[in-house]
């Protein structure tokens, strides 16, 4: 009976999400193997991209990295009560807001699963033009990234036509 109630928009958005942990967890996966097969951190390297793992104990692009564990499960419980919020907004949203969340949560459950089995979560693509280097990041942190910019574009969309009204 639930599962007749349950609509393809919902089985989208699951596959959605399990896509992207999917992607997520294998880059990771094969990024480690490769490394501890090669004894290096360094995987690939050249002018502007270079493939080698970090272990980020903090959130986004490493802020916030703790060596205290407490200080660390309270940063992990507090990224668990914003997925929590983030699949709230997921259940409420439609359209486009709906897909630019789900990017999020997909991304957000891929790193937290880390965090709780791992202890870290394991980035390794640096990109860098000369000496410059960007802030090392994985495959969720791409769909996170790109989930947050389309909520924004999204906004300032629906922002622009309330103006207009």
């Amino acid at each position: 009976m639930i599962l007749k109630k349950l609509s393809k928009n919902f089985y989208i958005s699951l596959i959605l999400i399990i896509l992207i942990f999917i992607l997520d967890r294998v880059s990771k996966v094969f990024v480690i193997y490769l490394t501890d097969k090669n004894l290096v951190a360094e995987i690939f390297s050249s002018k502007f991209l270079n493939i080698s793992l970090i272990w980020n104990e903090g959130i986004a692009f490493g802020f916030f990295s703790f060596n205290q564990e407490y200080l660390y499960n309270l940063l992990t419980l507090i990224i668990l009560l914003v997925v929590c919020i983030v699949l709230v907004m997921i259940i409420k949203n439609e359209g486009y807001k709906k897909y630019a969340l789900l990017m999020i949560f997909g991304g957000a459950i891929g790193n937290l699963y880390d965090r709780v089995f791992f202890k870290a979560v394991p980035d390794f693509i640096d990109f860098h033009i000369g000496e410059f280097h960007w802030f090392v990041f994985n495959v969720a942190d791409i769909f996170i990234s790109i989930g947050v910019f389309f909520m924004i574009l999204l906004e300032l969309i629906d922002n622009n036509d309330r103006i207009h009204e």
